[in-house]
Parts: structure tokens; sequence; C-alpha cells
């Protein structure tokens, strides 16, 4: 049966800049049900009756081919690009306490089904919405705008019995029905393997390795993270460089950062796992309450009554590291069925015995809110009752910090 389908397009792009970079831990894109209420997040159906079944199309572009050690349009290149694939999903199957990962989802780190079909992710009639997950390195699209190397469209449920192609009918509202990768193919930029990007050659070129293990996140219903360190950061590593460390058999999620693997754990967490399993949350509110008396009510009779759209992050004390950011300001499901712009945030999966310093910060740097539209956009129900206007962005605030412990 076929219902409504909800659909994100999510880009991953380059910046002139000394630095360019491909939002915590996580932000995650939601779908509002059908019959309204909260908002759902977007995730996989992680059951081993239904495994994810990935493809990747072996039509590999000829304007810019994709730099590799092997020989062009070689067998031995299609198994040098195979095993980047392979490397990038084994990354995020690699992270411990999640459901996700090698031992029960070993056909996602087992040699992957494979096309020759040369539009793979996409066709003039119905842009290839066929329940397939596909990965797409020649596309021939014209949906790629100037800056955009890469970008996965993801479909989802917006209630339970949704299907779409080959796709068994969804479980929940929110579930990822069909996730597609497509990248740019306009003669003008080159990708290459970790192999090829040290050469001479390869300096000129992106590392296909780490924009595809952060497409791939997008596959998990992870979207953008502000966090510069994190794979999910909407900028690309510039050419001839990388994210992270190079992935290995012993380390297969080396190229994530924490708020990656915070965010796979909060979207798909392994009920055995008794670390992480820390939760941080509270409110951010403005020193002088009634600085939120002038914001539009986001529906009648409500009113914005914390601060929309604070990136907070936590902190280990002892390390300095981060261990995870999110995106804060609303709250759903505790008084209410619908949306409350509040300023509650809440950071899960933490590891536990440790303590944590909590930054809440305005997006005003690099990252904003263009770079996290679909997890912002889709906080509102469109056509229920009671319609809801999302809050702009605030940034009229200064950063804060305060200790914190799960």
């Amino acid at each position: 049966m076929k219902r409504g389908i909800a659909w994100l397009s999510i880009a991953l792009v380059l910046v002139a800049a000394s630095r360019a970079t491909c939002v915590g831990a996580y932000t995650i894109d939601t779908t509002i049900p059908l019959a309204a209420g909260c908002p759902q997040p977007d995730r996989q159906l992680m059951s081993l009756t239904s495994p994810l079944s990935p493809r990747w199309s072996t039509a590999l572009p000829t304007a810019a081919p994709i730099l590799s050690v092997a020989p062009p349009f070689s067998s031995a290149q299609v198994s040098e690009i195979a095993g980047v694939v392979t490397a990038s999903f084994g990354a995020w199957a690699g992270v411990t306490g999640t459901t996700f990962n090698s031992e029960s989802y070993s056909g996602v780190v087992a040699p992957l089904a494979r096309t020759t079909e040369q539009n793979a992710c996409t066709d003039d009639a119905q842009d290839n919405i066929d329940g397939i997950d596909t990965i797409c390195l020649n596309q021939s699209s014209t949906a790629f705008t100037t800056g955009v190397l890469a970008f996965t469209r993801v479909i989802t449920a917006n209630a339970p019995g949704v299907s779409v192609g080959a796709s068994a009918p969804a479980a929940f509202a929110g579930q990822i029905l069909d996730s597609d990768t497509l990248f740019c193919n306009n003669g003008q930029v080159q990708f290459a393997t970790p192999g090829a990007l040290s050469t001479p050659q390869g300096q000129g070129a992106y590392d296909l390795e780490s924009l595809l293990i952060h497409e791939l996140g997008h596959w998990f219903g992870l979207d953008h993270s502000a966090v510069w360190r994190a794979i999910m950061f909407p900028f690309a590593p510039p050419p001839g460089q990388f994210l992270g460390q190079r992935p290995t058999a012993e380390v297969p999620d080396a190229p994530l950062a924490d708020d990656d693997r915070t965010g796979i754990r909060a979207q798909y967490p392994d009920p055995n796992d008794a670390v992480n399993i820390g939760t941080i949350r509270g409110k951010i509110l403005p020193a002088n309450p009634f600085e939120l008396a002038t914001a539009p009510a986001p529906y009648a009779g409500g009113n914005v009554t914390g601060i929309f759209g604070a990136h907070v992050v936590a902190v280990d004390s002892s390390t300095g590291s981060v261990i995870a950011g999110t995106l804060g300001g609303w709250t759903c499901g505790v008084t209410s069925s619908f949306t409350q712009f509040d300023g509650s945030y809440e950071i899960d999966r933490l590891p536990v015995g440790h303590s944590y310093l909590i930054y809440a910060e305005p997006l005003v740097s690099l990252v904003g809110a263009s770079n996290l539209g679909d997890s912002l956009n889709d906080l509102c129900a469109h056509g229920a009752n009671p319609s809801c206007t999302i809050p702009v962005l605030n940034t009229n605030f200064n950063p804060r910090i305060r200790p914190g412990s799960p």
C-alpha cells in the first residue's frame, strides 16, 4: 500500500576558505506523522528480518575519472572503489553501543550489491524513488548547484503501512524507505580513493571516503553537525585532504568524531550497552524573560518561551573532548502532543562516570540555519491542528557554560 511520504535532500558543500570543511551529538532529522503529533526521528528499520540492503552503481564518471591506484575503468579500480564503499559503511557499523553493527548487519560490510545502471539514482519520470538504497558516482543529474559535491535524498514514511517501490510497508512514522547518494559529475570536480589522494594528481581531488562516510550518516537519519571535527560537519575537507583518521580493521570507526558516535548511538541504541546511557537535559532561557515577548506566536494561543536554535555542546571536563552537541529549543510529548518552543535540549547516550561542561552557543559562524534546514523545518505539522510556524533562529545571546553530569 502506498501513502504519503516525506522528502529530504541534504547537500555536502565546499566553501572558498583556507579550511574548507564538509551539524549536536547530533542533529536528527524528523518527520511529522500523517495523523499529526510529535516529530518522529527519521531512522532505518533495524531488524534482522529486514536488514539494510544497499547497493552501489559501478557506472563511473568519464569527464573527470575517479583517481585510483588501479587503472581507470578496470576491474581492479572497481574493486578499489568497492573497498572504499565497504569501509565507509564499516565506519558506522564499527561504533559500539548501537544495534547497527558488523555482527548483526554483516551485509553492509560484506561485498555490497552492485548495479551497472547509468542513472540508478534518478530518472526523468519519477526520480527513481524505488525503495532501494543506492550510491551513484556517475549521476547525470541537474540537481547539483554551484559548490555542492554530493547530496543524499532520503524518503521517509509519514505513517505505518507506507511503502515506495520495492520497500516493505513501514512499521512506524519516520521510517526511512529509500536513501540515494549522488556525487557531482560535472566534469570539473574530481574524487580520489585513499590510495590515490596522496599522489601529486590527488592533491587536486576530493577524498571519496570522507565524503561517502558523511553522506551515509544521512542514510541513518543524522543531519549536519556544528561540531567542526565531526564527519557530519556540512563542509567537505579541501582537495588533497581527508577528515579524521583512516579506518582500520582494529578501529573501523576511526574517521568518526565522538559527536558522530553519540549520534548513531542515540538513533540506534543497544539495549545491552551499560556505558553510554547518560542523559543531560535542560532549557536555554534568556536572562531577561521579556526578551521573547515580541517573538511571533508559533501557533494560536502559544508563545516562544525559550531560546530556539541554540547549539548545546557536552565537553568532557577531564579531556576537553567534545562528546556531543545538539540543536536545542523545543520539546514535544511532555505536556502536549505538538511542538513547544520552550528552549529545551537533551543530549542522550553519554558515557556515564564522567563530568561534563555544557556550552550553549548561537549558530553565528560557518554553520547556520541554512545548513540545518531539514531538522528545523520538520518540527511543525503541516495542515494539522494546531498549525505551527517555526520561530526564527535565535542568535541574540552570548555563549554560556555550566557543569553537568549524567
